[in-house]
């Protein structure tokens, strides 16, 4: 199943890297690795432009250590973002595919902000997953890191598909004991999105300008950036083609039902 799925951010390379570049950004920190696809595109921007990445990941794939290991330009953390972001200065950006529940990511958004704030440096944030199935639903890679009230109930063996809130056993999207998912889709400090959402409405009451743009192919892509900022516009007209597009959201889909439906196929045959 996972040969089949898209899900990397390196399919928004043109709309990340292009961002980068228009807000004239130098040093980076990323926020999940996995294999090191994005890691490498960050990687090579970075160099080329004469800047730094940062990248945070407490447990990334043998295939990123590897690289890694033979790119000692770049900076891996092997440590929770939560606890590895408060010791980092000087980011231009932030690339954050790490842990998609509401706790992590509004914590993540309000660290980087906060030293974005510190180091005199407009927020520009990139965020993956904003849309089905992490948008309004809690994933857990490792739930015992979330303080229990801010915890949904979850499973690692239950799955979930389309238009159900809820769950199925064993069936449907699921991390086959790699993440957890919450039980129930929706409601107050549930998912990624919401996160996000609640971050912005509590940068309004500060009245502090933010502009949001919501791409919604491969799992969805947020980009959070300072309306103030000098390169606002030249972000905006990369990232405002995307925002909400219709027919982008479509293909979505269609694409998530496709694979659905070939997880569907597969769960029976193996039954």
């Amino acid at each position: 199943m996972t040969n089949l799925l898209i899900h990397s951010m390196t399919e928004f390379s043109d709309i990340i890297l292009g961002s980068l570049h228009a807000a004239g950004v130098h040093h980076i920190a990323e926020v999940g690795a996995e294999f090191g696809g994005t890691s490498q595109q960050l990687a090579a921007y970075a160099q080329a432009t004469g800047g730094s990445l940062t990248s945070i990941d407490p447990a990334p794939k043998r295939e990123f250590i590897d690289w890694v290991n033979a790119t000692p330009a770049v900076r891996h953390i092997p440590a929770p973002s939560l606890e590895a972001m408060p010791g980092l200065c000087d980011i231009d950006a932030w690339v954050i595919d790490g842990d998609h529940n509401y706790y992590t990511v509004f914590n993540e958004l309000r660290i980087a902000d906060e030293l974005s704030k510190r180091d005199g440096k407009p927020l520009l944030a990139f965020l993956h997953d904003v849309s089905w199935p992490c948008g309004r639903r809690d994933f857990y890679y490792a739930p015992d890191r979330i303080p229990p009230e801010w915890r949904h109930p979850h499973s690692f063996d239950a799955g979930v598909t389309l238009g159900n809130k809820g769950t199925l056993p064993g069936r449907g999207f699921r991390g086959a004991g790699q993440f957890a998912v919450a039980l129930h889709e929706g409601g107050p400090r549930n998912g990624v999105l919401t996160a996000v959402e609640d971050f912005i409405d509590g940068a309004r009451s500060e009245e502090r300008p933010l502009a949001f743009a919501n791409v919604p192919a491969v799992f969805g892509l947020g980009i959070l950036f300072d309306a103030s900022a000098p390169w606002a516009g030249k972000v905006a007209n990369i990232v405002q083609p995307y925002h909400n597009n219709e027919l982008v959201a479509s293909l979505e889909l269609n694409r998530l039902r496709n694979y659905l439906a070939v997880i569907e196929w597969q769960d029976r045959e193996a039954a």
